[in-house]
This record gives C-alpha cells, structure tokens and sequence, in this order.
C-alpha cells in the first residue's frame, strides 16, 4: 500500500480535496442511516427525511463527514425500500423532493456530505420499465430484464437460486416466459449486457448528482451480471443440515462476473463527471478479489465496503491478521475503509457484549482509512428480538427455521426514554431496546459510549496520525492488540483489552495517554507499558 497523504480541514463542504489532494471521504467518518429505522415525523410509523432533518444536530455534534441513506425512492416496500418503482422521485412514506432538498442544505450547511444508495440490480415489478417489459416479447423494453424459455414440463430455465428461496425465476403467463430474480420475484434483475440499461442507470445518477448529492453506495455491486449463457450452478460442497436452502450451490454464474467490473468502471465514469463525488460499492472485499473492485489502470470503487471485521472473532490475534492481510491486499493508491456494523448483520454490542462495545469503537476509529459507523451502535443498541409475527423481513418469511430475519438489526431507534421516534406504531416494535440505549440518556454522560464516539471522531478530526497516518501492528497477544499510527511527528500508539483481566502490554517508550475509553485518564504519563483494566481501550501520545 503506498503512503497516505495529508488532509486539509474538514470544516466546509465547499472545500472538497485538501491542498495535498486528499479528498474529503477519506477524512470523514460515514455514518449509516437506515432510513425507515431513524425517525419519524409525521406519526405513520416509518422513518422520513423530514426525521432525519429533525435530528441533524445530533448527526453534528456526533462529528461524522458525511451521511449514506438507505433507499427512500417509490416502493412497494417488500424488501425495506430496496425494490424501487421509480429511480428519480422519493417515495410517499419518505417524503418527496422539496424535503430532501432542506435535507440536503440542512447537511451541508452543518459541513456534512449526503450519500445515497443506488440499487441498480433489479427494480420493483411495479417499475414502468418492467411493465412495458412484460407487456410482450417484442416489447422495447424486452431486453431491459433477463427472460428465458421455460425447462421441459415449465421447469425454471436453470437451476439458480433466490437469495430469498426458491427458484430464481418466475414464469409470467402473458408471455409464457421466465424472468430472473436473483431476489425476491416482485425484484426482477435488470440486464445489464444491454447498453441502455447501463445508460438509463447513468441517467439517474446525474439527476441525484446534479441535485447535489456527494455520491452513491451500489448495493449488491457484486452481482450485476450473470452468466450469459445461463449455465447452472455448480452444487456447493459445504452443504449440511444448517444450510439454508438458497446456498445450495456456488454462485458462479451469478455472482463476480468478470464483466459486472466493466459495468462498474462505467458508473466510476460517471460519478468523475462531477467534482468531488464518491463511489462505495458492496462486493466481497476477500484479498484475492479486492483490487480488482478498487481497479488499477481502470478505476472502479473508491471505496469497495470492507465488513471483514464483522464477521471476525473477537480476539486479539484475529483482528490484527485480518487487519493486516486487507491492508496487504490493497492495490497501489488504494484507501481503506472499515464496517464494524449493518443494517443485514447482527449489532456490535449484542455480538460482542457492551463491554466491549467501547472497544469496538477504538478500534473502529482508529483503524487507517475511512470508518463506517451504523446508526445506533454510537449508543450500543443491541440486536432487539422480534416477534415473527411482526417480522417484516423477506428472509425470515420466505426462508423461515434458519435464523436469517435482519429485522432485529433494523429496529427503530430510542431517542429518549419514551422512545422518541414516532407518535404512532412503529413499523418493527422497538419496546426491546434496553433503557441506557437512548440518545437523550447518553448525551450529557461523560462515560457514556455516546460520549466516547464523539470524543474518538473529534480526535480523529484533530490527529494527522489518525486520518492519514501509517500503521503498524505492534503486538496483538495476551489479550490485547496494540498498534501504532504516525504521520512525521505526530505518533500515536493504540492499546486495546479485548478480555475482562487487568492487563499491561507494553508500549514503545514513554507517553502520554490523550484519550481512554472510560473518562479520567487523560494527560496520565506511562512509560513502556500502560495499565489497562478489563474491557479498557487507551491511546497515548508517544515522545519517544
């Protein structure tokens, strides 16, 4: 990986790249909204942008850089926005484009970027584009979609499979034809080997370009193609009795097709038409296939998401290897980027405990790159369970008996002991979210993890070492993982006790401790070592 370079402030949005050209989502912390989920204003139960616009100041005294929206487009809503009947409008249960605008000024007068998801796969079956489609087979838009003859006997054309269950086609009786849905059957996929599918999708994102958002997150990036010639999948080895139906088989005929790359040099293309814009992408970000997602001699993603350490076990030892191989694998100019939570994984806290929930949020922020924080892990919300009766998740429904709902990792926010975030009924029950996880609780407690986050990302902000430093792992046994981050004389060393023993790993010379993750042990002076107590995260300025 080559050396990072120095940012500028990060105080004004007009200011885009520093002096150094070090552009602006490479200083920021990105912050995940999960819109349906943040807040609500007008009582129907579901979060809006006018809910967002009401909490901007807790997005600014949080000091995150910028905000990424999950869909709030036209949608039926049966899989959480993210099966959209039309790409440049916002949906009634969102509000409508008036509100986004406010939105998007109330941001960037506060020096935040706005980041919106673009959902290019597939469409909603109510889209017009698939209702022309399916209209005939001689239909302009035919080829738009991914239709083939049904099998001997109406068999699906292949045997793929939906994420969702089931066959991965559906026959349509007007046409006698199957189209492919690599989601839910109400999600059909778009043809992306046609060129004006690619142009109609470059289309939309300059009309969200030019209405001034600051880039796009490309959900399931990964996926944009299939198999031209519609091969089946090869059966999955690892299948036992705890695999969910849907894998299987391998998807590889459906998933990393060498072209979808091509397809996302185009969309780099047309996000460098406009200064200053970002480019996040969702793929698998494993060493082998990750440079190819950031590109070289053709640029792809700047910023291909790493949810790595999501996954990972909670030791020490883990984390540092898996830190260090993503960090190999990056390609020359690559700049990292780290998620510790999503709205489709289990939270931090409850994966982890919230103990060590504040040392998530060390290392989250501390990691060289760009940190990724999900809405309400700042308080440690927990994985809230819900009742399946009440579950509106497409997995849990279609895929029942395997665990596989989300929408525990989706429940509403807590702004305040009597829930704060609507005045009706919520669209998940949020009663399960734990008292101490409320905003207005956490906000004025100087040991709350709330208040951790905001002191971690104003350091962040204030520290060449932390934005754009190197790094270098230091120990990461016995419990804890110390690394260090150095830009010219700014040095910063980093240690972390991931057990709930007193511990005391040693350190490169002497220091002084700028920031702990309990409150109290600022300016404290250590020498080859520092103290830890269980569950204790440190960073100490280094003299030397």
């Amino acid at each position: 990986m080559s050396d990072l370079t120095d940012p500028a402030s990060d105080d004004a949005r007009s200011a885009g790249a520093s002096a150094t050209g070090q552009p602006w989502w490479q200083r920021a912390v990105i912050y995940q909204i999960f819109t349906p989920s943040f807040q609500d204003s007008d009582g129907d139960g579901f979060g809006d942008l006018a809910g967002i616009l009401s909490r901007v100041d807790h997005l600014a005294d949080l000091g995150v850089g910028a905000v990424w929206l999950t869909p709030i487009y036209p949608s039926p809503l049966l899989d959480a926005g993210y099966d959209i009947a039309d790409y440049c409008a916002v949906g009634r249960p969102f509000g409508d484009l008036d509100t986004f605008d406010r939105l998007r000024a109330a941001l960037q007068a506060r020096g935040i970027r706005l980041i919106l998801d673009l959902v290019p796969n597939h469409t909603s079956d109510r889209h017009p584009w698939f209702r022309e489609a399916r209209a005939a087979r001689d239909s302009p838009k035919r080829d738009w979609y991914v239709w083939a003859d049904p099998g001997p006997g109406g068999l699906p054309p292949n045997n793929w499979l939906s994420r969702f269950g089931g066959p991965a086609w559906t026959t349509d009786p007007a046409t006698g034809q199957a189209y492919y849905h690599a989601f839910l059957p109400e999600q059909p996929d778009l043809n992306w080997r046609n060129p004006a599918v690619r142009a109609a999708i470059h289309d939309v994102m300059r009309f969200w370009l030019r209405r001034g958002v600051d880039g796009f997150r490309v959900d399931a990036a990964a996926v944009l193609a299939e198999d031209a010639v519609l091969r089946d999948e090869p059966p999955n080895p690892d299948v036992d009795g705890d695999t969910p139906p849907p894998e299987r088989f391998r998807r590889t005929r459906t998933d990393s097709q060498p072209v979808g790359l091509d397809y996302l040099a185009e969309l780099r293309q047309v996000v460098e038409e406009f200064p200053d814009r970002v480019l996040l992408g969702e793929v698998d970000t494993a060493p082998d296939t990750l440079p190819d997602f950031y590109g070289a001699d053709v640029p792809r993603l700047h910023l291909p998401l790493n949810y790595r350490l999501v996954d990972a076990p909670w030791k020490p030892d883990a984390i540092g290897r898996l830190v260090q191989d993503f960090l190999d694998a990056l390609p020359e100019g690559a700049w990292p980027n780290w998620v510790l939570g999503s709205h489709d994984k289990p939270r931090i806290a409850g994966r982890i405990g919230t103990d060590q929930a504040r040392i998530a949020a060390m290392l989250l922020m501390t990691l060289p790159g760009t940190p990724i924080l999900y809405a309400g892990d700042e308080v440690g919300m927990p994985s809230v369970p819900v009742p399946p009766e009440a579950g509106r998740d497409p997995f849990e429904r279609c895929v029942p008996g395997y665990g596989l709902s989300r929408d525990p990792f989706r429940v509403p926010l807590r702004w305040e002991a009597e829930g704060g975030f609507t005045t009706g009924e919520p669209w998940l029950p949020a009663d399960g979210v734990p008292d101490h996880c409320t905003i207005a609780a956490q906000r004025g407690d100087p040991g709350s993890l709330l208040t951790l986050y905001r002191r971690l990302i104003a350091l962040r902000r204030s520290r060449m070492a932390l934005q754009t430093g190197r790094y270098r792992r230091l120990s990461s046994g016995g419990g804890t993982l110390v690394f260090a981050r150095w830009h010219r004389a700014d040095g910063l060393v980093v240690a972390l006790n991931l057990t709930a023993s007193r511990l005391r790993p040693a350190l490169p010379g002497r220091g002084r401790i700028v920031l702990a993750s309990g409150p109290g042990r600022e300016g404290e002076t250590v020498e080859d070592s520092v103290a830890l107590g269980p569950h204790e995260g440190a960073i100490v300025e280094t003299r030397g």
